[in-house]
């Protein structure tokens, strides 16, 4: 079976490997039901945010997206001064849920476009147009709400969202696992990701193949934009409120998520199931740090060599020494 290459298997392992050394080192408390729950529904807001890493990645040429979670907190931030001045979320909850949703993806989806539009036509270099934006997101998000954090509050309907459960699974992550599938499908089988793909590891030869280069790496970048968007909703629905500087760390943890799940920085590979498996044991090993007793700085300094580690493995393409021909 070709979809199970040595970077699958590789982070299948890796999180069999953290569930057992996590239940040996807690005596089982790591794997208790509660656990595992409060794991999973951590995943969703970062996930997000690096499935779009991801495919601005893919495209090539340098991509990459820095704003992820400037936006995100931007779209939780306008979405929730524009509707709680329109209805009360403790009088219409399933509208104000609607309408909250609806505004934060509607920003989210056109902070993506600026950005695709301004790296597509005006030909800025990716990480420094993201960076750009990034500090735009921010400072509008700072301006809007005077630099406080904004009560979205809690009606049931969002409240669920962010942690409800559903036959005892994180509503969150069962958000997360049908999108990251739908992007995985529409990346696998439709023209789009094909383009994307050959764009990205082979532009001369896409370019006399016609590919539309300032459609897909605009598409590419509103689609980042989108799930930073929902991210935004995530996060509003988990914390009551939405703040400006929520989630500084995210940046590096969602370049770190991609970076692990075997995206090419150059561009032109990258397996949306294996930026979910990554991101799920990101979450083992934050999870298994806690329970170790580590401090904080110490999984920054973890994050930091890990991804300076899957750099180098990608780089001389180690895991595909290992299984050159994929797993059949």
């Amino acid at each position: 079976m070709r979809w199970l290459d040595g970077q699958f298997v590789m982070l299948f392992a890796i999180n069999i490997a953290l569930l057992v050394v996590g239940a040996l080192i807690s005596n089982g408390t790591y794997l208790s039901i509660f656990n595992l729950q409060s794991m999973a529904g951590q995943v969703p807001e970062i996930g997000l945010l690096a499935i779009g890493v991801g495919l601005a990645m893919c495209a090539g040429n340098g991509g990459i997206d820095l704003s992820g979670i400037s936006l995100a907190n931007l779209s939780g931030v306008v979405s929730a001064l524009v509707v709680t001045q329109i209805m009360s979320p403790s009088d219409q909850p399933m509208g104000f849920t609607i309408a909250f949703a609806a505004g934060a993806i509607a920003v989210g989806f056109l902070g993506g476009l600026l950005n695709g539009l301004l790296i597509s036509f005006l030909k800025i270099t990716p990480i420094l147009c993201t960076l750009g934006t990034q500090m735009v997101f921010t400072g509008l998000a700072v301006i809007f709400s005077g630099g406080r954090a904004v009560t979205v509050g809690s009606p049931d309907p969002l409240y669920n969202l962010g942690n409800g459960y559903l036959f005892s699974v994180p509503i969150g992550f069962i958000i997360f696992i049908a999108i990251a599938t739908v992007v995985g499908l529409v990346v696998r089988f439709t023209p789009y990701g094909k383009w994307l793909m050959l764009g990205g590891s082979n532009l001369t030869a896409a370019t006399f193949a016609g590919f539309p280069k300032r459609a897909v790496i605009t598409a590419t970048y509103t689609l980042s934009g989108t799930l930073a968007g929902v991210a935004g909703v995530i996060i509003a629905a988990r914390n009551v409120n939405v703040k400006w500087d929520y989630g500084t760390s995210y940046l590096l943890i969602a370049i770190l998520i991609a970076v692990m799940a075997g995206v090419r920085p150059d561009g032109g590979y990258g397996r949306v199931i294996c930026v979910v498996l990554s991101a799920i044991a990101l979450q083992l090993m934050s999870s298994l740090l806690n329970f170790g007793g580590l401090s904080n700085f110490v999984r920054d300094f973890a994050w930091g060599a890990l991804l300076l580690a899957f750099l180098i493995v990608g780089r001389h393409n180690l895991v595909g020494s290992l299984f050159p021909r994929g797993i059949r």
